[in-house]
């Protein structure tokens, strides 16, 4: 695919765009005109660390659950000891005679605040985007969370430096933080201090990320190790590990049994077979005839081609000549745009269930993204809402969706070159450092859970990158992947969320 690793992020980051923005779609060029300018309330975030924690409960099951959340910023330091960062982070706990598990969350982007998930997956509140259609304007619908994991883990939710309420201080600057090293850095810091400022270093630790929020996942795993933070297990929500793998022939292979499912979905399959049925026959088909035939480039036959297109199109939805006249690579993009052409429709990247429409009917691909465009105000709405007037936090800072500086800051722009646990130095790949970490904490779980309608981060491509990662059969035998009906934010849909929370509290079982 012609892109470059610039773009690349944004396409794999998790709905991480700002209110005007459509969630996790390509800023337009106005939007990144604006991320040059300068943002006055940068100044305002201090060095001094601050707590405001609020008493509060929901009804929960029958019963009710009462907690602690506290709002606030955590300080952490150079090797030099001089202040760097000032990291926003929400946390929910609920006091306990036992160390109760304590969960680090985060979204990804790069760029992008953890908004989606504490306002959307597990935490104790959250927005109600149970149907896939645009929300309803204000006032927003939020409230208890029937499917919280709190019962299980104490819960940290942790803004990425320069995003929601997080700042760089002192001497610091953006592009400090500017790359998947500098990030991990960040990272590994805020959670070294989170567990020594409230004393959890003898709790039970988990992580769960969520799109390039996995990459940075993956790769704490081996930085917060030689930290000396040894974490029980992590959940890889919408995964990406590999940049190289949404590049070039594999990509496609990866996306197809999205391609079907998402047909499936739309009433495109003849017939419509059980869904894992069906997305069995899409995987073989995509790693089998599918995989050779691209792998042939040029020199794959006319019958084959002919064939390949055949069943790309009883599986996909497309019409065979559209996938011949594509040379058999059907990218994302125009995916979104082909599916449901006929019905004057796209479908949604981040959510295909979602469906909108475009000004023509002859586009090449999508313009926005349907289901960014439906949720996206809700959640910036809702999440303004409940931490500075629910929660009366207080701070004179502006809380930042997301920072496109982050990607399209000019002589800022993210770093996507990693040093792995080896030393070599590579375009981003953390499945390394994941390895490299159930090594050598060999009864560290692993979770891999997946959207089945996600045109960001294919489950396909999850399973290739986990797959080949080098791991002994026992070490294999610690990664558990789970299915839902939804998209790339499956938490939103409310029985995946059921579905989810009874599959995370399996896996926190598991990994203690």
């Amino acid at each position: 695919m012609r892109l470059t690793l610039i773009a690349l992020s944004l396409l794999l980051s998790s709905a991480a765009y700002a209110a005007e923005q459509p969630a996790g779609d390509v800023p337009t060029k106005e939007a990144k005109e604006d991320t040059k300018k300068v943002d006055a309330d940068t100044v305002k975030a201090s060095a001094e660390e601050d707590a405001q924690p609020v008493k509060r409960s929901i009804p929960f099951h029958g019963r009710t659950l009462s907690y602690t959340v506290t709002p606030g910023h955590l300080t952490i330091r150079n090797d030099k000891g001089e202040p760097t960062g000032s990291m926003f982070y929400v946390a929910y706990t609920i006091p306990s005679n036992q160390p109760r598990p304590v969960t680090f969350l985060f979204n990804g982007g790069p760029g992008s605040s953890t908004m989606w998930l504490h306002m959307g997956s597990v935490g104790p509140i959250k927005v109600d985007a149970s149907i896939p259609e645009t929300i309803a304007g204000p006032p927003f619908r939020y409230g208890a969370n029937p499917d919280t994991l709190l019962d299980v883990s104490d819960l940290v939710f942790i803004d990425a430096p320069t995003t929601g309420l997080s700042r760089e201080i002192g001497k610091a600057e953006p592009k400090d933080f500017f790359g998947v090293d500098k990030d991990l850095d960040a990272f590994t810091r805020t959670i070294q201090r989170y567990l020594t400022k409230y004393q959890r270093w003898n709790s039970p630790k988990f992580i769960i990320g969520e799109s390039y929020g996995t990459t940075r996942a993956a790769g704490l795993s081996n930085s917060l190790l030689d930290a000396g933070v040894q974490l029980n297990g992590i959940a890889f929500v919408s995964t990406v590990f590999n940049f190289a793998d949404f590049q070039g022939d594999q990509s496609l292979v990866n996306f197809l049994p999205t391609y079907a499912a998402d047909a499936w979905y739309h009433g495109k399959i003849a017939n419509k077979p059980p869904l894992e049925s069906f997305i069995g026959e899409a995987r073989d088909f995509a790693s089998g005839p599918y995989a050779a035939a691209l792998q042939k480039g040029n020199a794959v036959s006319a019958e084959e081609r002919q064939s390949v297109a055949r069943q790309m199109a009883q599986l996909t939805g497309l019409s065979a000549d559209y996938i011949l006249r594509s040379n058999l690579r059907v990218q994302p993009n125009r995916f979104q745009r082909e599916l449901l052409r006929d019905r004057h429709q796209v479908i949604g990247r981040i959510d295909s269930r979602y469906v909108g429409t475009e000004p023509d009917n002859v586009g090449e691909g999508a313009d926005y993204d349907p289901q960014g465009s439906a949720i996206t105000g809700a959640f910036v709405g809702a999440l303004n809402d409940y931490l500075f007037r629910d929660l009366g936090y207080k701070t004179p800072l502006v809380y930042r969706p997301n920072n496109y500086g982050a990607v399209y800051g000019g002589d800022s722009s993210w770093d996507f070159t990693h040093r792995a646990p080896d030393g070599q130095q590579q375009i981003a790949d953390t499945s390394v450092d994941l390895a490299s970490a159930m090594r050598q904490n060999p009864r560290m779980k692993v979770l891999s859970v997946n959207g089945y309608y996600d045109l960001a981060t294919p489950f396909h491509g999850a399973e290739y990158e986990f797959r080949h990662m080098a791991l002994e059969p026992e070490l294999q035998a610690n990664i558990r992947y789970t299915y839902y009906p939804a998209g790339h934010m499956m938490y939103t849909d409310p029985a995946s969320a059921q579905q989810l929370k009874a599959d995370l509290a399996s896996f926190y079982a598991s990994a203690m």
